[in-house]
């Protein structure tokens, strides 16, 4: 294991086991152990680092807490031949939303859409897994999941909103998929922790302090303070990182029965970012949205994958801006992280390397 100042990097195998065990020691089946570290794994791999095992003390703590059911009954509420709300049984998100991502999936091959909301569940990783998942079926996939309130509405200095990430996914046929994940708030909480774990400061336009007022400081926003919608303020179009953010609480949340916005309970890494539970719920967990759609039953899926290559290489192709390399294909960043990672390994900060023993101390599982 090759070692640095800041870093220490582990093989992504090695980390899918930890994990797995880890889950497994607090009773998740075996089955579902694995699944969850599939997802884990997936960040990792993809450079997404605030989301893969550096969220392993999250778990662990929510498990061990037993605000986690470790074996749920996921079960179809409702149902039509292209729709279903699913109640998770408040069983890991990374558990319950790749079941529920497979009952949308299904239906998209059997009627050519499928959309299912569910309710009752807690954070289920990166958005992107799930539209990677479509992709091995030749779907377009889409997902989305609100999570603890952490953002301020435009001109609120207040709480308010989850990071509410969307994905979608599109196949090519020669080139790589477009893989677009993104939260819709400046940056992801995971962003603020790796910071704050890191002690370095944060871009402006990411966040507030507790009295509203723009902050560089990580710890202001743990202290009160919050993160910002995407694009900041009016200016910079602060407004539709908040629209958006909207719209995936309402497909997530008030269309299934989860807790929306101020209501969200908080995943663990929140309880250190100052959130306690929210005295009043109107719903049962937190919220996802999963979508698939059968391209045939739009065009030729040669035709369309061959017109999506067209369009990677005619945005490649862009004239690059001053002192850059010219526009990226959604995905791109990822891609390249995951062929290096699957080589190498990944790079984990000693902050992170340290939650991950004290876990392996804790659970008997070895880390190192």
């Amino acid at each position: 294991m090759a070692e640095t100042v800041e870093h220490k990097t582990y093989p992504l195998e090695h980390l899918h086991e930890f994990c797995k065990r880890v889950f497994m020691s607090f009773g998740v089946p075996e089955d579902d152990a694995v699944t969850a570290a599939d997802v884990l794994q997936a960040s990792d791999a993809r450079g997404i680092d605030s989301h893969g095992v550096a969220r392993m003390y999250a778990y662990h703590g929510m498990l061990k807490l037993g605000r986690i059911n470790p074996k749920p009954t996921i079960r179809i509420v409702r149902e039509t031949p292209s729709t279903a709300m699913v109640d998770g049984d408040n069983g890991l998100g990374l558990v319950v939303g790749p079941r529920a991502n497979a009952i949308a999936m299904d239906k998209a091959e059997a009627v050519g859409s499928g959309w299912v909301s569910v309710s009752n569940t807690n954070h289920y990783g990166i958005a992107g897994y799930y539209p990677l998942q479509a992709l091995e079926r030749d779907l377009i996939g889409w997902s989305m999941t609100n999570t603890s309130a952490l953002v301020t509405p435009l001109w609120g200095a207040e709480r308010m909103l989850g990071t509410n990430p969307i994905a979608i996914a599109f196949p090519g046929l020669e080139e790589p998929p477009i893989v677009i994940d993104m939260a819709t708030s400046a940056v992801p909480f995971g962003k603020i922790e790796i910071a704050r774990r890191l002690r370095r400061s944060i871009p402006e336009g990411w966040a507030i302090d507790a009295e509203g007022r723009m902050s560089t400081d990580p710890e202001a926003v743990i202290q009160g303070g919050a993160l910002l919608p995407l694009g900041m303020d009016r200016d910079h179009g602060g407004h539709k990182g908040y629209c958006l953010s909207a719209m995936v609480d309402i497909l997530c949340c008030v269309l299934s029965g989860a807790n929306w916005g101020p209501f969200a309970p908080p995943f663990a890494p929140a309880f250190a970012a100052g959130l306690s539970v929210p005295e009043a719920q109107v719903g049962k967990g937190i919220g996802h949205f999963f979508g698939a759609l059968q391209i045939a039953g739009f065009i030729d899926p040669e035709t369309f994958k061959r017109q999506i290559d067209a369009w990677i290489r005619r945005f490649r192709a862009t004239r690059p801006a001053p002192g850059t390399d010219g526009p990226l294909i959604p995905g791109d960043p990822e891609r390249e992280a995951e062929a290096v990672r699957r080589r190498h390994g990944v790079p984990l900060p000693m902050p992170v390397v340290e939650d991950l023993r004290r876990i392996s101390r804790d659970t008997g599982v070895p880390f190192d």
